[in-house]
């Protein structure tokens, strides 16, 4: 269960990331609103699963799932270019939050 409530605030984390960009340096209010909210709920469902996995491995899956999710939103969403250096270092951390999943406690 902890595993899936990491996921959950993986995917907060994405939203949280997000949202920075419309927000345009917190000069509109909803964006600005979404990173506030965002950032607070996928904070607080990360610190739920600490009793559970050991931080490390927590936060190491929490970023690196934030991380591939807002490299490929952003190339969906906002037009970013991909290339071969980043698509191997997106593979690398695709990796890395495999081997720490199969790694990890529970």
């Amino acid at each position: 269960m902890a595993w899936l409530v990491l996921i959950a605030a993986a995917v907060f984390e994405i939203a949280f990331a997000l949202s920075l960009k419309p927000s345009d340096g917190f000069s509109r209010f909803w964006p600005t609103a979404g990173v506030l909210v965002f950032g607070v709920i996928s904070v607080v469902l990360l610190s739920k699963t600490l009793d559970r996995l050991p931080v490390g491995t927590a936060y190491a899956v929490w970023t690196g799932l934030g991380s591939l999710g807002v490299v490929t939103l952003g190339v969906l969403l906002f037009g970013e270019q991909l290339s071969f250096p980043r698509l191997a270092c997106i593979a690398l951390i695709l990796i890395g939050v495999i081997g720490l999943r199969l790694t990890g406690s529970e």
